[in-house]
C-alpha cells in the first residue's frame, strides 16, 4: 500500500534538488530519505529518479508522478491549515487601514464586533486618505473605493459608493443653488484633493456630464471636505452616508437632486491570499455583514 509519507519525499526531493537537502529540510537522515524512495519505486513499479554520482534528476515517469501527486499533497496541507484554524479561536493583532471619515457605524461596529466575539484579539486602526503601501506599512487591509489601480493585492468587493452634492443652508440663502450641472462653474465648490480646482463627473437624467468646478478650499480629508461645507464655503460631493446624516439634521441640504457620482466599488485589499491569518478572514466576513445590515436601512455607514 501507498504511504502518503513517502510520496511527500519524493516532492521534497524533487523541489530541493538532491537527497542531501531535502533530508535537511525533512530532518531525518539521507539514508532513510533514500530508502523510502525506493520502497515507493518499488511499490509504484516505476523509477522515479535518474541517480548518477553527481546529478539527480526525475525520469519522465517521475516527472509527471510529481505534477500530479504535488498538487494533490499541497490540498491536504491546505485542509490541515484550513481545519487548525478552525479548532483555533482567531487571536493576535489586526492591523487595518481605511480613509479619515470612512465607515461611520459600520466600521466601528464591525471593529467592535470582532473584540467582543474574540477576547484575544487586537485592533490598530489607522485612518489615512493616503493610499499605502500595505507590505511596507505592515497593514493586514485596507479599504478601498472607486476604481482599484492594478496591483498585486487581491481585492475583494463588498458594495457600491456614490456621491451626493450639499450645500449648507447659509450658502445657498446667499448663493442660491444650481439648476443643472453647467451652473456649477459660477458657484464655489469644496474640492476633495490637492487642487481648488478640479473636474466633476456626474451622472443624471441625460447620462454622464463633466463640469469644471472651483472653489476657495480644497483639502484631501474628508471631514475637512464636510466641515467646510457646513460652514458655508460651497458645494461638497459627499459620500452619500455621510451627506445624508447631514441633510437629515439640517445642517445642509442636497442640490441637483437628480444627480450623483457614478457608483463605484468598495472593495476591502489585502496583500496576499495565501496563508491568510484567520482573524483578518474572521473580521473581512464581520465587515461585509455589517455593510450588508446598513445596505438594508439597519445601520448607518459612510463610505468615502
Amino acid at each position: 500500500m501507498l504511504d502518503l509519507n513517502d510520496i511527500m519525499i519524493f516532492a521534497r526531493v524533487i523541489e530541493a534538488g538532491s537527497f542531501t537537502a531535502a533530508a535537511r529540510l525533512l530532518g531525518m537522515p539521507k539514508t532513510t530519505v533514500s530508502r523510502r524512495i525506493a520502497a515507493l519505486e518499488r511499490e509504484l513499479g516505476v523509477r522515479l529518479l535518474q541517480r548518477t554520482t553527481r546529478s539527480l534528476s526525475p525520469t519522465d515517469a517521475g516527472r509527471l508522478y510529481y505534477e500530479e501527486s504535488s498538487q494533490a499533497l499541497r490540498a491536504i496541507e491546505g485542509a490541515n491549515l484550513r481545519l487548525a484554524e478552525a479548532r483555533t479561536e482567531p487571536a493576535g493583532t489586526i492591523r487595518i487601514s481605511a480613509p479619515v471619515g470612512f465607515g461611520g457605524h459600520f466600521l466601528q461596529d464591525a471593529i467592535f464586533d470582532l473584540l467582543a466575539t474574540y477576547p484575544k484579539s487586537r485592533v490598530e486602526l489607522r485612518l489615512t486618505d493616503d493610499r499605502l503601501n500595505l507590505v511596507e506599512n505592515g497593514i493586514d487591509l485596507a479599504f478601498r473605493t472607486g476604481i482599484l489601480e492594478d496591483s498585486t493585492l487581491i481585492a475583494r468587493k463588498l458594495g457600491s459608493t456614490h456621491r451626493l452634492l450639499c450645500a449648507s443652508p447659509d450658502y445657498l440663502a446667499r448663493c442660491g443653488a444650481p439648476d443643472r450641472p453647467a451652473d456649477l462653474v459660477r458657484h464655489d465648490c469644496v474640492v476633495a484633493g490637492q487642487s481648488t480646482h478640479a473636474q466633476w463627473l456626474l451622472e443624471g437624467p441625460h447620462g454622464q456630464e463633466t463640469v469644471s468646478v472651483s472653489g476657495r478650499f480644497a483639502a484631501n480629508e474628508m471631514q475637512a471636505v464636510m466641515a467646510a461645507a457646513i460652514a458655508g464655503y460651497g458645494i461638497a460631493r459627499l459620500p452619500h452616508g455621510v451627506a445624508n446624516t447631514c441633510i437629515r439634521d439640517g445642517r445642509l441640504c442636497r442640490v441637483l437632486d437628480g444627480y450623483t457620482t457614478p457608483v463605484g466599488g468598495l472593495h476591502v485589499v489585502y496583500p496576499s491570499s495565501r496563508h491568510l491569518p484567520p482573524l483578518v478572514k474572521t473580521f473581512i466576513e464581520l465587515a461585509a455583514r455589517r455593510l450588508n445590515a446598513g445596505a438594508d436601512g439597519r445601520d448607518d455607514f459612510a463610505i468615502i
